[in-house]
């Protein structure tokens, strides 16, 4: 780590040499600042490759210094160190854009750990995020917002239906962070049975219970050092949601049948097709680890949402079977009837289903066209603005209804989103999610 220069801020004399020595067994130079104004004079004078900070300064707060930060040096790292207890304040911190945080009193081991893990972003962040297919306005959000994740160590919860690609947006979170070169561990939390559910997240040693012959490490320790997605974290049951919060909270796990905690440096990630909010709200889901693995959601859209990347991800989905089959003299085209009818379907099972179609209708085609018959699309299914949709169709017929509902109760409240979740008889929150799956503006 030799010519990196870090910026330590922190009004405790005895702070800033502890840090300072930490850094120097690093070999990495510092600069100090004792107040915020020293701060921003030392950002004028320096180009500083990370930044450790107090939140409790003199003259200001910390999380005012990161968004500082993040308009004049939105590239650089800024780990934040915090009273224990004041795990809000560091979480508001994650979501201005801080890379990590660490209480009090301060473990050097972790702290060594997160400043190796911030150098490492600038390795990582040129990479461009090329497997997410399509030129809509919402793929290059999200494109955006993936390079932005992946700075820091955030816990991201990714929604969206299921089909739409959330695994593979969590994939390109950690292939663009400094974690890269750590394992990226996906669960399907929803295909784990309840009873094994703990020894496979936590692992278990010889013993523990019935068929335990030898000791096995959990998905949690086999993910350390890299990246953990939690897919369909809303299958979870109660009695694992409290053992999760706590492995997430204290950054250790405890192996069944073990008396001993294991330390973890795991970035999770979590996923569903679900809308927690509302379980939060029914009491299916805990409040409290609902707020610690979405300190930022990232939402993806449905194909029907996009229907301008249905030809981009039709053709590249071709190529791929083609390449699988070796076939690569002679790709597959689509007539223009069937381009049609691809960009009027409504893929409810996204781009999943998409492909899911087109390897279908290759088996099924003469030649190397594919013609509308090939796919065997259901008309049950086709996304239509008349009547037959409402009739047939019985998500987009209740979706209409929820529709309208959430439309009356805006316009008696004068478009008060607050009033109109009390007159609907549901959260806030939860109103926001169905205004923005709803398309409502």
């Amino acid at each position: 780590m030799a010519n990196k220069l870090a910026l330590i801020i922190d009004d405790e004399p005895d702070i800033l040499e502890l840090l300072g020595i930490t850094l120097e067994r690093m070999n990495v130079s510092f600069k100090t600042a004792d107040s915020l104004k020293a701060a921003e004079h030392q950002l004028s004078k320096h180009n500083f490759d990370i930044c450790i900070t107090d939140m409790r300064l003199p003259d200001g707060d910390g999380v005012e210094f990161i968004a500082y930060i993040q308009e004049c040096s939105p590239q650089l790292p800024v780990i934040v160190i915090t009273a224990h207890g004041s795990i809000e304040t560091a979480i508001s911190a994650l979501k201005l854009g801080a890379f990590d945080f660490l209480t009090k009193p301060v473990d050097l081991g972790r702290l060594r750990q997160l400043i190796e893990n911030a150098l490492n972003i600038f390795q990582a962040q040129d990479r461009l995020a090329y497997n997410l297919i399509g030129e809509s306005v919402a793929v290059q959000n999200i494109r955006k917002m993936i390079t932005k994740l992946a700075r820091n160590q955030a816990p991201v919860y990714i929604s969206g239906e299921s089909g739409v690609g959330k695994e593979l947006v969590a994939k390109m979170i950690h292939e663009q962070g400094p974690r890269s070169s750590g394992p990226f561990i996906p669960v399907n939390c929803g295909a784990i049975p309840h009873d094994l559910m703990e020894s496979e997240l936590f692992g278990h040693v010889k013993g523990s219970f019935t068929g335990a012959v030898s000791d096995k490490k959990g998905l949690f320790e086999a993910a350390d050092g890299g990246t953990l997605l939690l897919d369909e974290i809303g299958e979870l049951p109660q009695n694992m949601q409290v053992k999760l919060l706590r492995a997430i909270q204290e950054k250790s796990i405890r192996q069944v049948g073990s008396q001993h905690e294991k330390q973890i440096d795991v970035r999770i990630l979590s996923a569903t097709h679900k809308n927690l909010s509302s379980m939060v709200d029914s009491g299916q889901f805990r409040k409290d680890l609902f707020y610690r693995i979405n300190v930022i959601e990232l939402y993806v859209p449905p194909l029907r949402e996009r229907a301008e990347d249905i030809l981009l991800l039709a053709e590249h989905i071709l190529k791929k079977i083609s390449t699988e089959t070796k076939n690569t003299q002679d790709f597959m085209v689509l007539s223009d009837d069937t381009i049609s009818s691809l960009r009027e379907y409504a893929f409810p099972g996204n781009v999943r289903e998409l492909e899911n179609i087109l390897q279908r209708a290759v088996a099924l085609s003469d030649g190397n066209n594919i013609n509308v018959k090939d796919l065997q699309l259901p008309d049950i299914e086709k996304f239509t603005d008349g009547a037959e949709s409402e009739d047939n169709n019985l998500d987009g017929f209740l979706a209409n209804q929820e529709k309208e509902r959430i439309i009356t109760a805006l316009e008696q409240t004068r478009w008060n989103k607050t009033a109109a979740a009390k007159v609907l008889g549901i959260s806030f929150r939860a109103l926001r999610y169905r205004l923005e799956k709803l398309g409502i503006d």
